[in-house]
């Protein structure tokens, strides 16, 4: 055992330990760790931000950050680093709390177990007291927050991993039962409801939704312009996975000439088709959605960021909120669901 380092064998009624396995290589986690432009992405519960003042992240080094809530409470805090084994394992010290309040102190070790191309991480938080490690769990709610903290690392994650392959991901997070968000994906009657930016609207919707079925959607923008959609379902794993392709080429010139401004019209339109992987975890009655459209290169993916990819996809899941609000209330009440 290191100099400094708590003997763990005998503090197992004074820990919190929360471990997750995470779709990335261990070098690429210990960077989102280790580098503070990653970790003010992703460090904290959900609904907080933090202001990293100081990180040096070797033996003896110093990281100071304060956590923001989101009632707008501040956090202070400071550690100091007492083990870094690259790409193993981190110790530190920790000292912080509400800004004016008790403070809360433990030693955290975070430890990264390479699993192929996968990565299992450990938080240990070891207290010096039962009661410290009890009041601390009461109080800042320390088991759930170490569990969204991890969360967003595994949604950082997938952004770092989607930015260096040419995919595009996004994470929403929906106050309803997985159940019901799986209804809203794979029933027309409901997809039609949502698809797409929020001044659109869905006049065609029809869907086999199963391994080898396919899909027609057809967007109409306010001027009467119609996007057409189409494609096929490769998997189908109810309720957690839909892996489903995306085929552009129906869309209007107008179109593929912004997604390629050098395009020659004269050879017709190419075939744009994208591989959209979406997954649902359940998340304690809550829905954890997260889409990856992957695509042929990152120079594609970002003509289509250019063009309002995100917004689209920010829009059509602002709809799919408000959708699965009034069928998890119509299903609270007993009525029968829209």
């Amino acid at each position: 055992m290191s100099s400094g380092t708590v003997d763990k064998a005998n503090t197992a009624d004074r820990e919190i330990v929360t471990t997750r396995v995470f779709d990335a290589p261990r070098e690429l986690v210990w960077e989102a760790w280790t580098n503070p432009k990653h970790v003010a992405n992703w460090w904290g519960p959900r609904g907080f931000t933090t202001t990293i003042e100081q990180m040096d992240v070797r033996p003896g080094g110093v990281w100071k950050h304060t956590m923001h809530g989101p009632d707008g409470t501040d956090y202070p805090n400071k550690s100091i680093f007492k083990e870094v084994v690259k790409p193993e394992r981190i110790v530190y010290s920790h000292a912080g709390g509400k800004k004016g309040g008790t403070g809360v102190s433990f030693e955290m070790t975070w430890t990264f177990e390479a699993l192929g191309e996968k990565t299992r991480v450990t938080l240990r938080h070891v207290f010096a007291t039962a009661a410290d490690r009890d009041r601390v769990a009461k109080e800042f709610g320390a088991v759930e927050g170490a569990k969204q903290t991890l969360d967003r690392l595994g949604e950082h994650l997938l952004k770092v991993a989607a930015t260096n392959s040419g995919d595009f991901v996004m994470t929403r997070i929906f106050d309803a039962p997985r159940e019901l968000v799986w209804k809203a994906w794979t029933e027309p009657k409901h997809m039609a409801q949502w698809w797409g930016p929020r001044i659109f609207t869905n006049p065609i919707c029809k869907m086999d939704v199963r391994p080898g079925g396919t899909y027609r959607i057809v967007m109409r923008g306010p001027d009467g312009s119609e996007y057409p959609a189409s494609g096929a379902y490769r998997e189908v794993v109810k309720p957690e996975m839909l892996v489903m392709t995306i085929n552009h080429s129906e869309l209007p010139d107008e179109w593929h000439d912004a997604v390629n401004p050098q395009r020659d019209r004269s050879k017709g339109k190419p075939t744009l088709e994208v591989v959209n992987t979406i997954t649902f975890v359940e998340l304690d009655g809550k829905t954890r959605l997260t889409i990856r459209l992957s695509f042929e290169s990152a120079t594609v993916r970002d003509l289509f960021v250019k063009i309002g990819m995100n917004e689209g996809w920010s829009s059509s899941f602002d709809k799919l909120d408000e959708l699965v609000a009034k069928m998890k209330s119509m299903d609270e009440t007993g009525k029968k669901a829209i």
